[in-house]
């Protein structure tokens, strides 16, 4: 079973409560190790000027998401081709090293070296697919 760390990215150390679907400014916070404030304040930016929503809170499109890593210089290495069926899964020997933005169905986790770093295990005991994953290059 692949190690989890039960982990917000820095949300409630930088003042933010309740539950939020964050993901994407979680993740990358813990990735990029990079202040949480500062990465949803850029994602809630470049979401209200793609989409017209002030909040990264409540999720951040994925057109959005794509163009905010894409300029902080991540790649994006896709793992399942349309018809193929899932070839990876959510754990750390089917993934590689290295400070990862993982993409799962409708979620997007941190995993460094092998080890998730998350609210919760999204895995799925293993069995989670993976559409794909961004990486700096």
């Amino acid at each position: 079973m692949t190690k989890v760390i039960i982990t917000d990215g820095g949300r409630a150390e930088a003042g933010f409560k309740g539950e939020a679907s964050d993901c994407v400014a979680r993740s990358v916070s813990i990735i990029a190790g990079r202040e949480y404030r500062e990465v949803y304040k850029e994602l809630a930016e470049l979401q209200a000027q793609v989409t017209g929503v002030k909040s990264a809170r409540n999720g951040i499109s994925k057109k959005v998401y794509k163009k905010y890593l894409a300029d902080q210089g991540f790649e994006w290495t896709p793992t399942m081709q349309i018809g193929q069926g899932t070839t990876v899964h959510l754990r750390s020997d089917e993934l590689p090293a290295g400070r990862l933005l993982v993409s799962v169905t409708k979620h997007l986790t941190a995993m460094i070296d092998g080890v998730i770093h998350d609210t919760h295990d999204p895995s799925r005991e293993g069995t989670r697919a993976v559409y794909g994953y961004w990486a700096k290059a």
